[in-house]
C-alpha cells in the first residue's frame, strides 16, 4: 500500500447518514473498484464492518472504517478531512476467523466463517442439551442452556461480552468458549482454549430440543453436530487510527463501569 496516496474503495451501509458520507467522500477523494483498492473505506456500524470483512475474505484488502452507525466499537471516528494521511498513519489489527461446520438433523452439511462468533442458540421455548468435545475428548458431557459460543479475540468485546465472556487480547492466540443462560452446570462459567484447540458441539435430544447454529450472519436450524475451529491460514486486516488501535480498544473495555 502506498503511504501517499492509497487508492481507495468506498462501501456504505443502506443508513441515509452512511449514504450522504459515501457520496461526499467519494467527491472529495474518488473511489475505485475493491478489486482494485489498497484501502476499502467502511461507512456504518460494527456490523456493517464485519459485511465488509466477509465480502473482502479472498483479496484481503485491508479495511479502514469510519463510525455511521450504531455501534462503533471496530470503527474509526468519522471525519472527512484528512482521510489519506490518518490510513497512512493507521495501525493495522490482524484478525482470523473461525470455520463452522454444521450438520443438520436431516443429513445436510453447512459450512461458514465468523469474524465473531460460532453461537448455538435454542429454537424454541426447551432449553438446549449439549454435549461439548474438545480435541475429540468429551469434557462437558450434558450443558443445559439457551445456548453456547465459541468466540474469537475480535468478537469476544462483543456477543461474548454481554453472555459475561471474558474479553481477549487480540495477540493472545486463545478463543472463549462462553455458556449463554447455564443452568446445569450452574456455576459454569466457560472456558479459555487454545486457538489450535478443535470445539465439537452435540446437541442432546435434538428432536425435542432443536438448537440453531450461528456462524455470523449465517444460521442453520436444527442442528444435531458442530465443529468450530479457527482459520489461521486466512487473516484479515483492520486499520485504526494512531493512537486508538484495537489493543487499546480492548484494554480500556476492560476499565469501563
Amino acid at each position: 500500500m502506498s503511504q501517499s496516496s492509497p487508492a481507495l474503495a468506498f462501501a456504505a451501509s443502506d443508513r441515509p447518514e452512511a449514504q450522504a458520507a459515501l457520496d461526499r467522500l467519494v467527491r472529495q477523494y474518488g473511489s475505485v473498484a475493491p478489486a482494485d483498492a489498497d484501502v476499502i473505506v467502511a461507512l456504518g456500524g460494527d456490523g456493517f464492518m464485519l459485511e465488509t470483512l466477509h465480502n473482502n475474505l479472498e483479496r484481503g484488502t485491508p479495511v479502514y472504517g469510519m463510525n455511521r452507525g450504531s455501534v462503533g466499537f471496530l470503527m474509526n471516528e468519522y471525519e472527512e478531512d484528512g482521510l489519506l494521511a490518518r490510513i497512512a498513519d493507521a495501525g493495522r489489527a490482524i484478525i482470523h476467523p473461525l470455520e463452522m461446520d454444521a450438520w443438520t438433523e436431516d443429513g445436510n452439511k453447512l459450512s461458514g466463517l465468523a469474524i465473531n462468533e460460532v453461537s448455538l442458540l435454542r429454537q424454541t421455548r426447551q432449553s438446549a442439551k449439549l454435549r461439548i468435545l474438545i480435541d475429540d475428548r468429551v469434557r462437558l458431557d450434558e450443558l443445559i442452556c439457551d445456548g453456547c459460543m465459541v468466540a474469537t479475540p475480535a468478537g469476544s468485546t462483543a456477543y461474548n461480552l454481554s453472555a459475561h465472556g471474558p474479553i481477549i487480547p487480540l495477540d493472545a492466540r486463545v478463543l472463549a468458549l462462553t455458556p449463554i443462560s447455564a443452568f446445569r452446570p450452574r456455576r459454569w462459567r466457560g472456558a479459555l482454549l487454545s486457538h489450535e484447540a478443535s470445539v465439537c458441539f452435540e446437541v442432546l435430544e435434538a428432536d425435542k430440543r432443536p438448537v440453531s447454529a450461528v456462524a455470523d450472519s449465517l444460521e442453520v436450524r436444527s442442528v444435531c453436530r458442530v465443529e468450530v475451529r479457527e482459520r489461521r491460514d486466512i487473516a484479515l486486516t483492520m486499520l485504526f487510527d494512531s493512537g486508538r488501535s484495537f489493543e487499546e480498544r480492548v484494554l480500556s473495555e476492560q476499565f469501563t463501569g
